[in-house]
């Protein structure tokens, strides 16, 4: 059983609720203060519930060294001969940027909260009170710093990237031992960017299923239709990155969106889950006036008072004031019991 809704500071999410969308700014700030202001601006502008940041330093993430493993070696990679210490030295968020960019989104309105990276970043960020934390898909099997966030109380959403069923029950069971139920688990494919076609949302329900989780989506392909479609599967909550312009580059931008594709995945994603309904049949309150579109039987020529009904005088045509056509067999060759005038809707009453 799918648990019914969670709250990140007085906003729901759950089923319920429109999709929680969530921008995250990683590196896209280029080294720049007044750039991650303008993003968080732009996103509260373009209908983001949230802007999400890294809360790491190049030390914390890595060793500074150049030996094998520490230098990205996959020529597919948009980071390839990037040492990981150098790379995260240039994307990672001052510490001194959190408490000016969360007040800000504040005063705009939307939530900011973080990924926090190892133990030192929890304290930190819990002496700014944020909302909720988000585990990332690299970290959701340091089951420790699960285990610490957790213990904090607060909302928690953890992507699961290249997690197996199992390595998620566990993170799952690390947050809940700790007694913080207070969970959206993201499906997510930890590729940069992703293609729709290795992104597999029919996951989701079966995700949701397994776990008893609210389920959302961690999405790194390009567009928002991955989005649109996850939520129709059941997703309560998207994530995707977000620039200002991916012209301006940066180490994320090339699969982020943009101002306009961030107001447009607000859009489709609420279309979509307004879309979703009830199980119904037999048209809503909305179509009856529709009904009146529908063929149906009339007279096609005028009659007189025991003339028999045939292929030519009795026809099923628009409007649908009439009987249904499925009756047409059966009244041809019977006698109307009055004159009628062409255009009389056919009902029971004009038999004979």
């Amino acid at each position: 059983m799918t648990a019914a809704s969670i709250s990140i500071a007085g906003r729901e999410i759950g089923p319920d609720a429109r999709p929680y969308i969530i921008a995250e700014m990683s590196g896209n700030h280029n080294n720049s203060l007044d750039r991650a202001m303008e993003i968080v601006t732009s996103a509260a502008e373009n209908g983001a519930d949230a802007v999400k940041l890294q809360t790491y330093t190049a030390d914390t993430m890595t060793l500074d060294y150049d030996g094998p493993g520490f230098v990205i070696e996959d020529e597919k990679s948009l980071w390839a001969g990037r040492q990981l210490y150098d790379l995260y030295d240039e994307a990672h968020t001052p510490w001194d940027w959190h408490g000016p960019l969360m007040e800000h989104a504040k005063s705009l309105g939307i939530h900011c909260f973080s990924s926090p990276f190892d133990a030192s970043a929890v304290d930190f960020l819990e002496t700014l009170d944020v909302p909720a934390y988000k585990i990332a898909s690299f970290e959701m099997t340091d089951l420790p710093l699960i285990r610490k966030v957790a213990r904090t109380g607060k909302p928690m959403i953890i992507s699961t990237g290249m997690a197996t069923l199992e390595e998620i029950g566990e993170a799952i069971a690390a947050a809940k031992g700790e007694g913080n139920d207070q969970l959206v688990v993201l499906k997510c494919t930890s590729t940069y960017p992703a293609t729709p076609d290795n992104t597999n949302i029919r996951t989701i329900p079966n995700m949701a299923a397994a776990t008893g989780c609210l389920i959302g989506l961690s999405d790194h392909t390009m567009g928002v239709g991955v989005p649109a479609a996850a939520v129709t599967l059941g997703a309560v909550l998207v994530e995707k990155h977000f620039t200002l312009a991916r012209a301006d580059g940066g180490v994320d931008s090339a699969f982020s969106l943009e101002p306009a594709e961030l107001q447009s995945l607000r859009d489709e994603t609420e279309r979509a889950w307004q879309s979703l309904g009830k199980v119904s049949y037999g048209g809503s309150k909305a179509e009856e006036a529709s009904k009146a579109f529908r063929r149906s039987l009339y007279i096609a020529q005028d009659m007189k008072a025991g003339d028999t009904l045939t292929e030519e005088n009795l026809r099923a045509i628009r409007p649908g004031y009439g009987m249904p056509p499925k009756f047409f067999d059966l009244l041809i060759g019977k006698r109307v019991n009055r004159d009628v005038t062409r255009g009389t809707p056919m009902q029971w009453d004009l038999l004979g």
